[in-house]
């Protein structure tokens, strides 16, 4: 009698090719989460960063090309005239030269400053929360009550720093009539209100150096200055490097304490002596001549990346030096 032959799809089970479909379906899911998460992680960064950062700065080019002002619904092409134009303009190289000056003036102390507090702080003492939040209270100080408060400082008639000075037989000084006493004293307030935060990430650098470090130095004889010399600023350079950078990057920016000082006043004084770029954008932003005002916003960019970018270069080849 013939047997019947085996059925071979009976050995599969019916449901065989819906597992394989969900497996699949459950690996290529798998495969992107894996890969498309961190996309999706900081993609609404990337869309914040585009809505509010590279947008305005095209639409900005976009002006500096026209003969924008919102006195006319035309707004003319003029290509690179206003460029041409501001190459051309005394005030637009006298703010260059005051907000280099003042940023030179303000930058270079504070970060000296900066370093050796936080060197102070990353010692055994007492009281270490009160001595760090203390360093933090002046930058969250409102800018315009410092700025309020050392105007009264460098008063000429009435103010402390004038008073001191005459105990050594100085005169009164009219710091906000000199080009040299302005950029001082508008210095000394961008220096108080930011030395104590950098302070506080050099401290945190800082402590990330290993102890073990200081402990072999220490064995052979090193001061606290030496260690800090030899062993601290190697070793927190990128830090360094990093607030040289955002430093530089602030005193290029510096609006409030040129506006507010002395007397309120877009044009920085009788002479222009403490105008900065941004007081000079913001003063055409006033007369409504947008073209020009966005022209001299993108020379500020330009400024900014190539002075940022020198600062990085000459922290990287001299803190090299010290490793």
């Amino acid at each position: 009698m013939a047997t019947r032959a085996p059925d071979r799809l009976a050995a599969v089970p019916p449901d065989g090719p819906v597992r394989s479909r969900h497996r699949l379906r459950r690996h290529l899911v798998h495969q992107l989460d894996v890969k498309g998460s961190p996309y999706a992680y900081v993609a609404p960064f990337f869309l914040l960063f585009s809505a509010f950062g590279l947008f305005p700065l095209a639409y900005t080019a976009w002006v500096s090309l026209h003969e924008w002002t919102l006195l006319s619904d035309e707004h003319t092409f003029v290509g690179l005239d206003n460029f041409r134009a501001l190459l051309a303009d005394d005030y637009f190289w006298n703010a260059t030269f005051n907000t280099l000056s003042i940023g030179v003036l303000s930058t270079a102390p504070q970060l000296l400053l900066a370093i050796w507090l936080a060197h102070l702080l990353n010692r055994p003492l007492r009281a270490q929360t009160f001595f760090r939040v203390t360093l933090l209270l002046p930058n969250v100080t409102s800018v315009v009550a410092v700025v309020v408060i050392f105007s009264q400082l460098f008063g000429r008639d009435f103010g402390v720093i004038n008073w001191m000075l005459g105990w050594f037989g100085v005169d009164g000084v009219a710091w906000n009539e000199g080009v040299a006493t302005s950029h001082v004293a508008i210095s000394v307030m961008i220096m108080w209100r930011w030395t104590g935060y950098n302070a506080l990430i050099f401290l945190a650098a800082m402590q990330a150096v290993p102890r073990e470090l200081y402990e072999a130095a220490t064995l052979d004889g090193a001061s606290g200055a030496t260690q800090l010399r030899k062993i601290t600023i190697p070793m927190i350079r990128p830090t360094i490097i990093f607030v040289v950078i955002t430093s530089t990057i602030g005193a290029m920016q510096v609006l409030a304490e040129p506006l507010l000082f002395g007397t309120y006043s877009i044009s920085g004084g009788p002479d222009r002596q403490y105008q900065t770029l941004s007081l000079l954008i913001y003063e055409n932003f006033t007369k409504l001549d947008f073209g020009y005002a966005s022209a001299i916003s993108w020379m500020m960019f330009v400024f900014i990346v190539l002075v940022a970018g020198v600062n990085y270069l000459l922290t990287r080849r001299a803190k090299g030096g010290l490793t």
